[in-house]
């Protein structure tokens, strides 16, 4: 109570200190006690007494102005003192305060480091029990990963293929039993090595050429690979892949093995097998071929001659009978190519009306001679020049004809011939209608089978196939087309053929249009032929191919109009020496020129010495001595039959182009152009992987003999082309292949597949720097 009345009173004295200072304050409050003292004595007097006393009063003025000062300045001294002690306790408050928060604000966050360190105690815990859990799983799962890694290595381990495995730099990094047993090393020894040091330095180029090629293109590879196993040579299957990390980065090579001894042995066995089949038939063919010709000779002689009309008949029967005879021939022939895959299709520019003219009167002969009716029918314009294989289509045709005469006893024999515009393109069809015995119905999916016969069927007619049927449809397909037959029982048989139709430009000077001369070309490489028969045929002369020394012999027997013998002094079965004695032993023969083709001309002529030979000419065939040849022997201009457009500029540059022999091709593309030319190169692309594939067949079964023929055939047809650097090289490999050890031998073909594509990379540039030469020209 008494601090709420006198708390204003103090604080108006406070705020006059501060506001007027201490003295001027000391003098307010003296005047202020005097006032009061004033008031107060009149009043206490007045009421006490009734009246003022001024004395009285003046006294107590006088007292007051004493003990005011004292009691001011005190008071005032107090004000000051309470003041500070004020703000220190303010101040002592205010710390206290602060103080006081401070402390709740560290208990609090003491409180929360506790809480934390509760919770990160329990997230410990946990973590710790999650910790253990996942521990007892890694253990479970390395015992489980232990276990699965030993029985995945038991397994390959066990495995009876090698296994192994390369880092990037080709070093050995994993392998299995197999892989050790075969390189007669333990892992140890392998781990760790490189290739060079695990492999002998024979088998590195083609190991270090595969790894290579699964590096770049990251792609796997299968080849054959023979390698020596405990002193016996063993082929394994190695497949190569490529080992690719997640980010799709190469780090390794994988390669597996298989041994396929035993499957290379049998097809070692069945290649030599074929191989004596060929030379059996081969050997059969000419022995056979010899009285047949004498046959055939000797029949068309009597026919010269006086002779009734039935001896004419009797010498008919024997001369189609001989005919006959000569195309079974044909027919095994043929399939023994089928069986080793080698039938070739060579298609030429003919004329399809002439040649279903010269089909119409051989099957008109042999059909008078049985009393049949030939019927030929056309449809469509036939007067065309195709591009088709003139030999092959007559040997099917033949076959077809042949067999409607022969189960045909009565009534005709019909040929159909019919041009056709499909969506596909132009087809030629033609079909053979006989009257004929006919085929079962359940006989006809089987007709075109190998040495097919219909039961129950015996005798000369027999319902069967024979071979005859099987190589026709094997020559159809040859030739991309299709054959069908629908018959009735009875009343006759129908054969349809069809074929795609490549239509051409007619040559310059047809055959059919009277050549100057008519040759024959005896020549074992397709390619060397195909270019020899463009020349020729470009100059107006008539070609026909032997491909062995057995078909020369017998078209120089059966063809009585030959002019010319161009004869390759190497051949598959007998050599050309031989085959120019055989031909000159028979008398008749005696005027019928004979010019070797040869890689060596001096060679050539002392294995042609004492034979009557009217020359030689160097392969590749270089076309101004082919002319000067033909205007010797015939006295044919030299400018006869060549193309009359201008002489190609030679823009090849001879170091451009060092792997090529660019007179030649020069040469080449003067005569024939470069079309022709582009022709044979793509030719010899597609054959030249046959001949390394030959090549290392010989090379395995250490056929040296045959090594040599066919880097001499290689050399050949390199040479015909303009591949300079594949023709030197083929050259060492046909000379020296039996001076080296086999390691070389195949090394050698390795190198032969590089120049190979070295120089069909640069020959395509050559063509094609010659076409826009021909085109601006």
């Amino acid at each position: 109570m008494i601090e709420s009345s006198f708390g204003p009173w103090a604080r108006v004295l406070v705020n006059l200190i501060n506001k007027f200072g201490d003295k001027i304050a000391g003098l307010l409050c003296y005047a202020f006690m005097l006032l009061v003292s004033l008031i107060l004595s009149c009043m206490f007097y007045y009421i006490a007494l009734g009246e003022i006393i001024i004395v009285d009063v003046l006294a107590v003025l006088f007292f007051a102005a004493l003990t005011s000062p004292v009691l001011i300045s005190m008071t005032i001294l107090a004000m000051r003192q309470l003041e500070a002690s004020k703000t220190y306790l303010e101040s002592a408050t205010q710390q206290e305060k602060l103080l006081n928060q401070t402390l709740k604000d560290n208990i609090n966050r003491l409180n929360n480091e506790v809480d934390e360190r509760k919770m990160a105690l329990h997230a410990k815990h946990r973590a710790i029990e999650e910790l253990r859990k996942e521990i007892a799983e890694r253990k479970k799962t390395q015992q489980e990963l232990a276990q699965q890694s030993m029985l995945l290595r038991s397994i390959v381990d066990s495995s009876p293929d090698l296994f192994y495995y390369r880092d990037q730099h080709g070093i050995f990094a994993g392998c299995n039993k197999m892989f050790e047993l075969v390189m007669g090393k333990n892992s140890t020894e392998l781990i760790g090595r490189s290739v060079e040091d695990i492999y002998p330095r024979s088998y590195l180029p083609e190991v270090l050429r595969t790894d290579t090629e699964v590096a770049t293109t990251q792609q796997p590879i299968t080849l054959d690979v023979e390698y020596p196993v405990d002193g016996e040579h063993r082929w394994f299957e190695m497949r190569k892949l490529p080992f690719i990390n997640d980010k799709g980065e190469y780090i390794g090579l994988l390669a597996f093995g298989r041994d396929i001894t035993s499957r290379k042995e049998a097809e070692q066995a069945l290649e030599t097998a074929y191989k004596d089949k060929g030379k059996f038939i081969a050997t059969l063919s000419h022995e056979l071929r010899t009285p047949l010709n004498g046959i055939v000779g000797l029949t068309r002689m009597m026919l010269d001659s006086e002779l009734s009309q039935q001896q004419k008949s009797w010498c008919n029967t024997i001369f189609s009978s001989a005919e006959t005879l000569g195309n079974i021939f044909n027919d095994i022939i043929d399939l023994d190519k089928i069986d080793r895959e080698q039938l070739d299709i060579a298609t030429d520019s003919i004329n399809v009306s002439d040649f279903i003219n010269d089909v119409v009167n051989f099957t008109g002969l042999i059909a008078d001679q049985k009393g049949l009716e030939f019927v030929i029918n056309r449809t469509g314009i036939l007067d065309v020049y195709a591009l088709l294989d003139p030999t092959r289509l007559r040997q099917v045709l033949w076959n077809l004809i042949n067999n409607a005469v022969k189960f045909t006893h009565r009534g005709s024999v019909t040929l159909e011939f019919k041009r056709e515009n499909r969506e596909s393109g132009q087809w030629l069809s033609f079909s053979v209608i006989d009257t004929g015995m006919g085929i079962p119905s359940d006989q006809q999916a089987r007709i075109f089978d190998m040495y097919y016969k219909a039961p129950d069927s015996t005798g000369a007619n027999a319902i069967g196939s024979g071979i005859g049927l099987a190589v026709t449809k094997a020559l159809v397909s040859a030739m991309h087309g299709q054959v069908h037959v629908s018959s009735i029982e009875g009343q006759g048989s129908r054969f349809d053929v069809e074929i795609p139709l490549s239509l051409c430009s007619a040559p310059k000077e047809q055959s059919y249009a009277g050549r100057s001369l008519y040759i024959l070309l005896v020549e074992d490489v397709p390619l060397n032929a195909e270019i020899a028969t463009n020349l020729l045929e470009q100059r107006g002369h008539e070609v026909i191919w032997a491909e062995t020394g057995e078909d020369a012999l017998s078209l120089v027997a059966t063809e009585d109009e030959l002019d010319l013998i161009l004869l390759d002094m190497q051949l598959p079965d007998i050599n050309g020496d031989v085959v120019a004695r055989e031909v000159r032993a028979d008398s008749h023969y005696d005027n019928l020129p004979i010019v070797a083709l040869t890689a060596n001309v001096r060679s050539a002529e002392k294995e042609l010495q004492g034979i009557s030979i009217q020359g030689a000419l160097a392969k590749p065939i270089n076309t101004t001595r082919l002319d000067k040849m033909l205007a010797e022997l015939f006295g044919i201009d030299s400018q006869k039959g060549q193309s009359n457009s201008e002489q190609p500029i030679n823009v090849l540059d001879h170091v451009q182009y060092e792997l090529l022999d660019v007179e030649t091709i020069i040469d080449f593309v003067s005569s024939m152009g470069v079309t022709p030319f582009k022709r044979s190169s793509d030719l010899f692309e597609t054959l030249s992987p046959k001949y390394c594939t030959e090549l290392r067949v010989a090379l395995k079964q250490d056929d040296i003999a045959e090594y040599s023929s066919v880097a001499h055939k290689l050399k050949g047809a390199a040479g015909s082309v303009g591949l300079q650097e594949v023709q030197l090289h083929a050259k060492v490999m046909e000379l020296d292949a039996g001076k080296v050890e086999s390691d070389v031998l195949e090394s050698w073909i390795v190198e032969l597949e590089e120049k190979i594509e070295l120089g069909l990379r640069s020959l395509k540039s050559a063509i094609d720097k010659l076409a826009i030469s021909e085109q601006a020209q």
